[in-house]
């Protein structure tokens, strides 16, 4: 969902609900510790989290990923989309820089899980891309929106961050919602044979930075 700067209205402001260290482990064996924060106020009712990774106060504008839900490629591993290998990269450039993961509850583009199962679906069985599977059910393309975000990064005090994304509609969004971003940092590119029609048309289709 892309949201316009002349049109977009300054989130209200959110709280951090509470704070939790959690020690993660991949399932590489890669370890590390994280301080998970959960809050109050937020605009879409959700409960996103924001991972604080290595020093976040290490840098004026610390690196920060908006990572949006997967279930199937964060828990279960699936090779159709590039998330969970997005996941794994990012707490680790993350860690190493000093900055957060906002773990945001938006599975499949904010169209929830059965959808996605369904655009799935299309996509095998009918031939549509990501996109067109998501419009041939009635939904739209891309139905996320990152005020929830924004005020994440307030209550943390990151008025200025370096973001860790291919998309630059997560860019925009921040800028519109009174983010700064100093530079956006892209992510490796995970590809495998079932996921490069769906790498193909986020480059092609909303200019995700991939080098195909």
């Amino acid at each position: 969902m892309t949201t316009h700067p002349e049109t977009a209205r300054q989130p209200a402001a959110a709280t951090v609900r509470s704070r939790v260290r959690i020690p993660l482990v991949f399932p590489d064996g890669y370890r590390v510790e994280a301080d998970v924060h959960t809050f109050r106020h937020l605009a879409d009712g959700a409960e996103h989290l924001a991972l604080a990774l290595g020093d976040p106060s290490a840098a004026a504008a610390p690196l920060v990923r908006l990572h949006s839900e997967c279930l199937t490629g964060d828990v279960f591993g699936s090779a159709r989309c590039d998330c969970g290998p997005q996941l794994r990269e990012s707490v680790r450039r993350i860690t190493e820089a000093g900055g957060y993961l906002l773990y945001l509850r938006q599975e499949g583009r904010g169209i929830g899980l059965y959808n996605k199962l369904d655009a799935y679906d299309l996509q095998i069985n009918g031939g549509l891309d990501t996109y067109r599977a998501n419009t041939a059910l009635g939904l739209p393309e891309d139905a996320r929106d990152y005020t929830a975000a924004a005020q994440m990064l307030a209550a943390l005090g990151a008025p200025a961050v370096r973001l860790l994304s291919n998309n630059p509609d997560k860019a925009a969004q921040l800028t519109a919602h009174g983010v700064t971003v100093t530079e956006r940092v892209p992510t490796g590119v995970h590809l495998t044979p079932a996921n490069h029609a769906y790498l193909r048309a986020k480059a092609d289709h909303t200019h995700h930075t991939l080098a195909l």
